[in-house]
């Protein structure tokens, strides 16, 4: 965890770089992500270098080996002049990192083609420079450390609501892993990644139950083909893999794909799908896969995401995605024949509703997370509704730190389905059979499901009432008549 004094530290490079004229929060972790990446470069050269002169045995090298390679080293440049070091970081470094495709098939180096170093004086790069290495060499320890720095960065883009990112808070996203429960030897997809945040909770929740009993063989998976993501911004494909990146993901398959169209073809390939997908807009309908219209004719993006989840599954393969509750209790179509298709060929074993609150600041939509098995023979007997009535934080904007929080149920009650059997509709989580979803239009709102107990009240006969009201009538007219008296007096 992040201390205050991180937290303050981290705050104030960003009030230098924003007092530097740089107000767009995307854009300010995108040029610290930059930075970032170029300390890390020499951070490996020197663990390279020492790893060499430890074993005698050669290395390859990051930078190259003559005066003005050494130079661009974060080591060597750190301490020199303001001036200098944004001459050597911006014309040198700069430009070597955007070239290193040739070198490193890193995901992060494809997407440097078009990056744009935008840090605006001498004095302010010094700054962010002095800031992070302060951050680096004192406070961030380990690799956990600086999951949670970049986490930390990543969360002022929830505080900036106006960018559009709609970012998963961390706590759901884990508990959508925790739910799903992924081992070492699963293949890890999100469709729509934005900074990675699904696919950095899968390798936390990996490495913190199977780190000290992995094979080689499990550990090359992790770095490289255990975790693929697309997105459609390249912005955000830069920053989930410097994101991957520090969290020893090394070679993650991200690519610029656009998701739901014909671009993308894979299928039956996944263990698991974890997504909180687009929730609104269309796309074009030339664009769409054939094979996803087919499951549901729509231009609805939210629909659509939730058809190509089940394609890209392999039989077996597990999924927990968010979708707005519209896609629910839809009446279209294509939202029946979307719900119908997850109850009636494969196995949608959960609907957890969540309280509209939990993406404010910048949405306010309510929302749900389905869990499902992509079998393509049925298996669907009874569905597991949930109530989610707090997530440990407020449900206003400021989202601040609360007691209540149904998160730990859930995963305890989920994971002992057994024991929910004699639930009655009347509580928190409930099962309902698949016969009763069927008669009902395969609705998946839990409202449709659940009963509310009404007390009976009950009331005095009106005549009683009325003789109450005459005495009471009584009873003021006297009392005024009395205080007449006093006045007069």
């Amino acid at each position: 965890m992040l201390t205050g004094e991180i937290r303050h530290k981290v705050d104030r490079i960003w009030t230098d770089i924003w007092a530097g004229g740089i107000t767009n929060p995307l854009t300010v972790i995108e040029q610290l992500t930059y930075l970032m990446f170029i300390r890390s470069l020499d951070e490996k050269e020197l663990e390279n270098e020492s790893f060499e002169a430890l074993s005698s045995e050669a290395m390859p090298k990051i930078f190259p080996q003559n005066e003005d390679g050494q130079a661009m080293r974060w080591s060597k440049f750190k301490t020199k002049d303001s001036r200098m070091i944004y001459d050597i970081v911006g014309t040198k470094v700069f430009p070597f990192i955007k070239a290193m495709n040739g070198v490193s098939s890193s995901a992060f180096s494809r997407y440097m083609q078009d990056a744009m170093f935008l840090v605006p004086t001498p004095q302010v790069l010094q700054k962010i420079i002095t800031g992070l290495d302060e951050l680096y060499e004192h406070d961030i320890k380990d690799l956990d450390m600086q999951g949670d720095l970049y986490e930390y960065m990543l969360g002022k883009l929830a505080q900036a609501g106006q960018n559009g990112q709609f970012r998963t808070p961390k706590h759901i996203r884990d508990m959508m892993v925790r739910l799903l429960a992924p081992t070492p030897n699963d293949k890890i997809c999100d469709p729509a990644c934005g900074t990675a945040g699904f696919l950095v909770s899968s390798a936390e929740y990996i490495r913190e139950k199977y780190e000290s009993d992995m094979t080689t063989k499990q550990w090359e998976h992790f770095a490289g083909e255990m975790f693929t993501g697309f997105d459609t911004d390249r912005t955000m494909l830069r920053l989930s893999a410097m994101n991957l990146m520090l969290h020893s993901i090394t070679q993650p398959h991200i690519d610029y794909v656009d998701s739901v169209s014909k671009q993308n073809s894979i299928s039956s390939t996944y263990d698991i799908v974890l997504a909180n997908p687009p929730f609104t807009g269309t796309v074009d309908a030339e664009s769409i896969n054939d094979n996803l219209k087919a499951v549901c004719n729509t231009k609805k993006t939210e629909l659509l995401f939730v058809a190509l989840f089940l394609r890209m599954l392999r039989k077996g393969g597990r999924c927990s995605c968010i979708v707005p509750d519209g896609v629910l209790f839809g009446t279209t179509n294509a939202h029946k024949a979307l719900r119908k298709e997850l109850v009636e060929n494969h196995q949608l074993q959960a609907v957890i509703s969540m309280p509209s609150g939990v993406f404010k600041p910048y949405a306010g939509v309510s929302t749900a997370v389905l869990v499902f098995t992509k079998t393509g023979a049925g298996g669907t007997d009874k569905v597991w509704f949930y109530d989610m009535k707090a997530d440990g934080l407020s449900l206003d904007d400021k989202r601040s730190p609360i007691e209540a929080n149904d998160i730990p149920d859930i995963l305890a009650r989920f994971h002992n389905l057994e024991g929910e059997v004699d639930r009655k509709a009347t509580e928190q989580s409930f099962l309902v059979d698949k016969s009763a979803i069927a008669a009902n239009d395969y609705d998946l709102s839990i409202n449709r499901y659940k009963e509310v107990i009404y007390k009976k009240v009950v009331y005095d006969a009106p005549e009683e009432i009325m003789t109450r009201l005459d005495e009471l009538s009584l009873d003021i007219a006297s009392k005024m008549e009395e205080l007449r008296g006093l006045i007069g007096e």
